[in-house]
């Protein structure tokens, strides 16, 4: 190294401060919003129903067969029973979120960084027992210990962001198709009870039961489309764009710790991708 390059080194690393690694891993937990979003709308409609104060009958057995069987085997036809059968799993993320906090992740990040530029990329390797608390910062760091360009390590950690958001996006459009296909199987199960009411008009006074119970399939669709599977497609669609936000901000800092970049420039990276609320001000 010459003269000149080491003197730049140092003045890179002078201002910088000692840090010791601590990831925390990302946790799982219930996501109380969610749950009880859906609980309290569902109270909420029963509200109105017993307020109403009417001898209406809400619930109806075809009624409900029509619009959930129907949803389900309808959106089979969109997806293969290989993707369906993951439908439990699809149901668990919207109610079960990762905990992500883009904030503390961009710190570690640099002191990951810090450590790196100030001891040598090298040094990362004896951070694995930490770095292993999140499989996808282990998998990059090892990309970049490894020798692995700044161009390959973004290329391979950006495919496989890229392959997650497709998984998330299917998941999430298995719903957005179910929340479609639910209020049109409750008007299909709506027009099968005015058929099955008008063929019986030489008995006016069934009428109007045959057409409340016509109509509740219409109510069940609506319930189901709009209320509980429309909000969780959304829902997963959130916390993917949470987990995409994370992988990113670890493509950004170990893409730059493989050009051996400064931490300072690193930040402003960082910041450039976190919302405003969470940027940070490592080095203030």
């Amino acid at each position: 190294m010459s003269d000149t390059a080491a003197q730049t080194t140092d003045q890179e690393t002078a201002g910088l401060k000692d840090v010791s690694l601590q990831i925390r891993p990302v946790q799982t937990a219930l996501d109380y919003a969610t749950l009880g979003g859906l609980i309290f709308s569902l109270i909420l409609i029963a509200v109105a129903i017993y307020i109403g104060q009417s001898n209406a009958n809400f619930f109806n057995v075809p009624s409900v067969l029509m619009v959930v069987l129907g949803t389900i085997t309808v959106t089979m036809v969109s997806y293969t029973m290989e993707e369906m059968s993951m439908t439990g799993q699809i149901l668990s993320k919207a109610m079960f979120r990762k905990l992500h906090n883009p904030q503390r992740l961009a710190t570690e990040l640099m002191d990951i960084a810090v450590i790196a530029k100030k001891k040598g990329i090298l040094t990362i390797t004896s951070f694995e027992d930490e770095l292993r608390k999140d499989p996808f910062l282990l998998r990059a760091s090892q990309y970049v210990t490894d020798g692995y360009t700044s161009h390959d390590v973004e290329n391979l950690l950006s495919q496989e962001i890229d392959m997650l958001a497709d998984r998330h996006r299917r998941s999430a459009g298995i719903l957005r198709r179910a929340a479609d296909v639910a209020p049109a199987m409750g008007l299909i199960g709506t027009l099968v009870g005015l058929v099955q009411m008008l063929a019986d008009l030489d008995n006016p006074s069934s009428i109007g039961p045959a057409m409340a119970v016509a109509l509740l399939t219409t109510f069940y669709g609506a319930i189901m489309g709009t209320v509980v599977i429309a909000p969780l497609a959304g829902k997963l669609e959130n916390n993917s764009n949470n987990e995409t936000l994370s992988k990113s901000l670890i493509m950004t800092a170990m893409s730059a710790i493989a050009r051996q970049e400064n931490p300072r420039r690193l930040e402003m990276l960082l910041n450039s991708e976190l919302p405003p609320n969470h940027r940070i001000r490592y080095f203030d």
